[in-house]
């Protein structure tokens, strides 16, 4: 399973605004929901842009992919803002 030591203060992916760019740090979920992140293209590590926030869900782009998330997926994404 992969994991890392979350930051002090971190963010969920339903938290961060669109237009920003965020690193992963660390996924809250067991190792299906891992498995099916990592089909997307997302790991602990990869860098992301959020494109959209939606009422009920994400949509991201990562690696030159967009992939849209739901809520439930979202809030278990643990995030760190990146400066750019």
């Amino acid at each position: 399973m992969e994991t890392a030591v979350p930051a002090a203060n971190p963010l969920t992916l339903a938290q961060i605004p669109a237009g920003t760019c965020a690193r992963i740090t660390h996924i809250v979920g067991g190792k299906g929901l891992i498995r099916r992140l990592l089909g997307l293209g997302l790991r602990v590590g990869s860098e992301i842009s959020v494109l959209q926030q939606r009422r009920r869900g994400v949509v991201v782009a990562s690696a030159g992919t967009r992939v849209a998330l739901g809520a439930s997926v979202a809030d278990k994404l643990l995030m760190q803002p990146l400066d750019r």
